[in-house]
């Protein structure tokens, strides 16, 4: 359907690729990969016909259609959201309108009755084209993926010129896949989605009848679509099958194998050239010597991917803080006539790893700031707990760096000076090497500026870590230091992030936002969408009147329930006083359910001790030297004993009381 001939591209002085040959089938899932700057957003358009080859070109049949979103740059104006999006059904719509056009003139009672029956017989033509190609579904499926990358219906009817540069971007990637080209080019779609419209999204193109060639730092993102991935680097394209945790595995094995092959071949060009500096001047050896020669000047030197050095570093010493880290109650926040947080509590303990979730707009980033303390709730109180020592990373982050210090003095002017050899490897972690670390923070990109804003994060002492949107802007590899950096951080953890990946790494509690609640919800990422699925079935097979129904007592069957008088204020303070009592409840189960955690880790652990002391007793004349044995008894009978009373504390904590029930 499409393929690469010899293509070759270049910048200047540096190649990015030579003659690649390349092709794509229908229904391909390609996952384009490899380091920035190596060409992936040229290819992708050059495949579009935006950019031209140097030499070769890209090849396509005439029917083919293409369709690319750029990561930027794209907007929208003159049409409403729904007009707009429409758009992709161009075809379909002439087709609609010619209908409309025939339906007027038949009305025309000047027609002779030949004309008539031309009309009619073109009427039907049309009509039955409209219905073959679903023409009568268009608005309910435009009106169905606007929902799924979060407008609401309220935004159909809104000049598109009022949306902002991230929603722009969303209004074009709806166009694109209503438009269904035969080859799709995404250059990082997912960098305006939330985490809903971004899992709405890999359900779609799981889908897509057509072939896809996807650009994406979301390592979950390019698992859940692609089936193969090119890798993009050494002037070429190498292919691999499989997803991209498969491709991890593939490329580690192959860069292994490489890594033998280029050493056989260097031992065996340097044995050749001891051997001609060695009888160069023999007459009795020329021969041998030319032959050597010739074999030398045929040999292709193997080339290996530069592998990026992974940076491992701890993060600098910081007091403990208490146990409770922080709490909000009855914070409430508005902005004019919107209200985005209402009576919203929070109760966070050291060690905790919460990642904030919810749509663009739900109130994330006005939490953040709320936790942080860097803006005032209108009501409510922020108590910070016993020796916090926090620090927070808000999405401007990178605009509040100095543009005159360099990149390397920017790192250096706030570590402390145990850190200061980390400096170095830390920046490489995150792209910038050799002269780069010299350069004003004033002339870098966006994204570089992002990427040192990060990097000076992990020097700063601190037992509380707030970010918000630390990934953005950030490669695969650069998340990853992020990732394992986070992974070794003992202190407590908010932040948001619409990197499925990074949060399924790191979160242990969801705080989901929306409808000014933030609501807690113990446990993973994916444990909190299950359920989430199934409050929502259940929901639809059993309606509630209201919010507080669940806990509302059944009336008798043939009963019905009087409706007493109400003055309005009672109500509200009833309402306020269940959504209190329901706060209180959800904490202690919280709480509850965080014990037993702990428990349960806590015992697994002694088991597992249990088995290497077990290991140790076991072994052929242990019992040889009492004097040696007697301590490693000693402790197996304390672990057993440990065991036993965590258990009775375990078994404890699932019995039903008055208010919760066992924990499943």
């Amino acid at each position: 359907m499409l393929q690469l001939s010899s293509l070759t591209k270049g910048f200047g002085d540096r190649l990015l690729f030579e003659n690649v040959n390349w092709q794509i089938a229908a229904g391909d899932r390609v996952g384009l990969c490899g380091p920035n700057g190596a060409g992936k957003t040229t290819l992708l358009r050059m495949v579009a016909g935006l950019d031209e080859a140097d030499s070769g070109g890209v090849i396509k049949q005439s029917a083919t259609t293409i369709g690319y979103l750029p990561q930027d740059g794209l907007s929208h104006s003159g049409r409403t959201l729904l007009d707009e999006v429409s758009s992709a059904f161009q075809p379909l719509l002439k087709v609609k309108q010619a209908m409309h056009e025939i339906e007027e003139q038949l009305a025309d009672d000047k027609r002779t009755p030949d004309e008539q029956a031309a009309m009619l017989e073109r009427y039907s033509d049309l009509q039955h084209r409209f219905r073959d190609e679903d023409g009568y579904t268009i608005e309910l499926r435009v009106a169905g993926v606007l929902d799924g990358l979060g407008f609401t219906p309220e935004q159909f009817a809104q000049p598109t010129d009022t949306f902002s540069g991230g929603w722009q971007m969303r209004i074009a990637l709806a166009t694109l896949i209503l438009r269904q080209p035969h080859v799709l080019l995404l250059d990082e779609p997912t960098n305006h989605l939330d985490l809903e419209a971004r899992n709405w999204l890999e359900d779609f193109l799981a889908d897509y009848p057509h072939a896809l060639i996807l650009v994406s730092h979301d390592r979950y993102f390019m698992d859940r679509v692609v089936t193969r991935i090119a890798e993009v680097g050494l002037r070429t394209l190498t292919p691999y099958n499989g997803t991209y945790s498969e491709y991890l595995v593939a490329r580690d094995a192959r860069i292994t194998a490489l890594l033998e092959q280029k050493r056989r071949q260097d031992e065996e060009i340097t044995r050749v050239r001891l051997f001609i500096d060695r009888f160069r001047y023999q007459a009795t050896k020329a021969a041998q010597v030319q032959s050597r020669i010739k074999m030398l000047d045929k040999i292709v030197p193997i080339e290996v991917p530069v592998a990026r050095k992974r940076v491992h570093f701890s993060f600098p010493d910081c007091r403990r803080s208490g146990r409770i880290a922080l709490e909000l109650q009855g914070i409430r926040k508005a902005y004019g006539t919107a209200v985005v947080l209402d009576g919203v509590d929070a109760h966070i303990e050291r060690g905790d790893r919460i990642a904030i979730v919810g749509p663009n707009g739900a109130g994330k980033s006005t939490l953040m700031r709320m936790l942080s303390g860097t803006e005032a709730p209108d009501a409510g109180a922020r108590i910070e707990g016993h020796n916090l020592v926090a620090q927070y990373f808000a999405q401007d982050e990178a605009t509040r760096l100095d543009p005159k210090l360099t990149v390397y003095d920017t790192l250096g002017s706030s570590s402390s000076t145990e850190m200061l050899p980390s400096i170095r490897n830390i920046l490489g972690g995150f792209l910038f090497s050799g002269d780069d670390i010299y350069k004003p923070v004033g002339v870098l990109s966006g994204g570089e500026r992002t990427r040192l804003a990060v990097a000076r994060m992990l020097l700063q002492p601190s037992n509380t870590l707030m970010l918000d949107e630390p990934t953005n802007h950030l490669d695969i590899d650069s998340t990853n230091v992020l990732l394992d950096a986070l992974k070794a951080f003992r202190g407590t953890l908010i932040f948001v992030s619409h990197d499925r990946y990074f949060v399924e790494q790191l979160a242990t509690s969801i705080i989901e936002v929306g409808r000014g609640e933030a609501s807690l919800y113990p446990g993973t990422y994916e444990e909190f969408r299950w359920s989430k699925t199934q409050r929502a079935a259940t929901s639809k097979e059993a309606p509630r009147t209201g919010p507080t129904a669940a806990n509302a007592p059944k009336p008798p069957p043939g009963d019905t329930p009087a409706v007493p008088a109400s003055d309005g204020k009672s109500d509200r303070n009833e309402r306020k006083r269940r959504n209190q009592d329901d706060r209180r409840r959800q904490r202690a189960e919280s709480a509850k359910l965080k014990r037993i955690d702990d428990l349960e880790r806590r015992i697994a652990d002694r088991e597992r001790e249990i088995r290497e002391v077990e290991g140790l007793m076991a072994a052929p004349g242990f019992y040889d030297d009492r004097q040696a044995a007697h301590p490693v008894i000693a402790r197996y009978e304390k672990l057993m004993w440990d065991v036993g009373d965590l258990m009775g504390q375990w078994e404890a904590m699932q019995q039903v009381d008055g208010d919760h029930g066992p924990r499943s």
